[in-house]
């Protein structure tokens, strides 16, 4: 399920960003991804605390980003602009999906009272595009933009069963962050749970995510059969019926797999 803050810890300049993170742009790139999802205001020292780069480096490429609307200025703080938003909001792929398969997602929620979060997969994370929240006492903390680790989430579990067997390798090679006590952190336990979402055709995450909820997801299927995101629903624990929301997820999914908008 989604979304807590990504650790933003110092890192050294550039890390794990490629040759590239050395350029300009490289630069402009490290100082937008900085901002995690509840970040609001970002100082110039703390710009440059995690992404390693110079504060006068900084200061000159955010003068940049500011002229450009990638970057707003609050008092002496910084953070995103609406020039960001609009270009995100313009990515075809995700907005095609998402405005596709909304509808289904409404009426789910209307069905359920329960929250609904479509997600697709991006590099070891699950990342969430839209969320529907079927009444104020159904919600917890999310975000749509928000990602988690594939192995602690349904969605992000359910987009990993169907993956490449590499992938698998890579996210046990990062290491299964518990993200609570719950969160499977045993690589064969993960490969075994794997395993049973391809026999069943859904996933489950009982609390690993957050105590006191779970969720339930399947994966979306386009017209050629490619899976293109996952769906799921999200409940306390106490009220959560595992197979009743994966009959419900799975009847939408399947009015999903036929609507020739999705792709």
């Amino acid at each position: 399920m989604p979304a807590e803050p990504q650790d933003t810890a110092a890192s050294s300049y550039g890390a794990g960003q490629g040759d590239g993170a050395n350029s300009v742009l490289g630069k402009a790139r490290l100082i937008l991804e900085c901002f995690a999802i509840d970040d609001v205001n970002l100082s110039l020292t703390e710009i440059s605390r995690r992404t390693g780069i110079s504060k006068p480096s900084v200061h000159r490429l955010n003068q940049e980003l500011l002229d450009w609307g990638m970057l707003e200025r609050s008092g002496q703080e910084y953070r995103l602009g609406l020039r960001a938003f609009e270009l995100g909001a313009r990515v075809p792929r995700f907005r095609v999906l998402r405005d596709a398969v909304r509808p289904y997602m409404e009426s789910l929620s209307r069905a359920t009272k329960e929250t609904v979060h479509l997600a697709v997969l991006d590099g070891l994370d699950v990342l969430y595009l839209e969320k529907i929240v079927g009444s104020p006492q159904a919600t917890r903390p999310s975000r749509i933009a928000g990602r988690m680790p594939l192995h602690a989430t349904a969605t992000g579990k359910v987009l990993l069963a169907h993956a490449d067997a590499s992938l698998v390798e890579s996210v046990v090679a990062r290491g299964l962050e518990r993200v609570t006590p719950m969160t499977v952190s045993v690589p064969q336990l993960l490969r075994d749970q794997l395993v049973r979402i391809r026999a069943d055709g859904y996933a489950t995450e009982f609390e690993e995510v957050t105590v006191g909820y779970c969720s339930v997801a399947v994966p979306v299927v386009g017209p050629t059969g490619l899976v293109l995101a996952s769906l799921s629903i999200t409940a306390p624990t106490f009220r959560a019926d595992a197979r009743q929301f994966a009959a419900a997820l799975t009847a939408v999914s399947r009015k999903v797999a036929i609507d020739r908008s999705v792709n």
